[in-house]
């Protein structure tokens, strides 16, 4: 498949849609019903793992040469090597002092999310001792799922909030000790992709646009909420869970894996939908310049975020270290990480010096 058909298939499967909200610009709060998710005293992210996979190229190359963008990921044969994972352990302070800890995504390449949570940090130990309270899947994609195993193995019993949006396959592989394979079109051979051999036991939220009580919302604990977005997303995945948590005096900070609906449809939401809204911070994958090409739009997305004028961002995963490089020089508050993924046996061939991207191991604190 050639780069412009591949392009092409990317904007059929709703990456254009995304994009196109990505370009809506502020305007003032609508005078509509809003929704009080209450308040936090503050948030710290730990970046687990935002190598979804090592080498892009190799990624893109999978999808090209089985389809392109629109294609079911299932019956890909990934390369196994290129396999990582997107994955952060979200730790809030409440106002009453107490700290409460979950997980958002669960990775890819199950030798390397045990990598993570084993070698890495703590959190195998964390779930095993219910220091972990539950779990937020943002989507359905491999490199975010896929990995589910991994945290388990741990806590078979852990709470789940997860996209109404799935497959049979997806819930294959949480509750059926599934093995998926693909063939490979080369040489006939089913290729493992993804398993899974310790199913969930535990509490299934599935997540939808009106949410808990008609609010639209899910309330997780005082001041942390999700909004589930039906949006049309690459490789046959629908909807994407975002976390909004209310850091008090400080306002709002969205949390996303991969902002599928774009990153100003996100913080418009919270403008239009919750109660006292101020805007304060994001972190996330925010899925724009993916593959470090550009596009002109990409422009107007750096002036939206400044309109907004939150106070933090951090990015990596799918947001592209050119964009991220260039809404650093155009005044977006971006928070730099560290060279901390050097440490780890694996790192992304586009990781740069300049340091835009909250990497492994690094974390950010709103």
């Amino acid at each position: 498949m050639k780069r412009r058909t591949f392009l092409k298939s990317i904007a059929a499967s709703g990456l254009a849609a995304s994009m196109a909200g990505n370009v809506m610009l502020p305007r003032k709060a609508e005078a509509a019903k809003k929704v009080d998710i209450g308040a936090i005293k503050d948030l710290r992210i730990d970046v687990l793992t935002e190598t979804s996979w090592f080498d892009n190229d190799v990624f893109k190359k999978n999808i090209m040469d089985y389809g392109g963008a629109m294609t079911n990921q299932y019956t890909i044969p990934w390369e196994w090597d290129n396999a990582g994972g997107y994955s952060a352990l979200i730790t809030v302070t409440t106002l009453e002092g107490n700290e409460r800890k979950f997980l958002l995504d669960t990775g890819w390449n199950n030798e390397w999310m045990d990598y993570i949570y084993e070698e890495k940090s703590n959190v195998g130990k964390m779930l095993e001792n219910g220091d972990i309270e539950f779990m937020v899947l943002s989507h359905w994609h491999l490199d975010h799922y896929w990995g589910i195993e991994s945290s388990l193995k741990h806590k078979p019993d852990v709470t789940l909030y997860v996209p109404k949006t799935y497959y049979p396959e997806d819930m294959a592989l949480l509750k059926d000790k599934a093995h998926h394979k693909a063939k490979n079109k080369d040489t006939g051979e089913m290729v493992h992709i993804c398993k899974n051999d310790v199913p969930h036991t535990g509490k299934l939220v599935m997540c939808d646009p009106a949410g808990e009580n008609k609010e639209g919302i899910y309330r997780l604990m005082p001041g942390v909420a999700i909004r589930n977005f039906d949006v049309p997303i690459l490789l046959r995945v629908r909807g994407e869970n975002v976390l909004y948590f209310n850091v008090k005096d400080k306002g709002i900070v969205t949390v996303t894996g991969c902002c599928h609906p774009g990153i100003l449809s996100l913080f418009s939401y919270a403008r239009k939908n919750f109660k006292d809204y101020q805007p304060y911070g994001c972190y996330g994958g925010l899925h724009i310049s993916l593959f470090e090409t550009w596009e002109p739009k990409f422009d107007d997305i750096i002036k939206g975020v400044n309109a907004f004028q939150i106070q933090k961002l951090g990015c990596n995963h799918c947001t592209g270290w050119i964009w991220a490089e260039k809404a650093a020089a155009s005044g977006v508050p971006v928070v730099k990480g560290t060279d901390k993924y050097k440490e780890y046996k694996k790192y992304s061939t586009v990781a740069k010096a300049s340091n835009v991207f909250l990497t492994n191991g690094d974390y950010v604190t709103f």
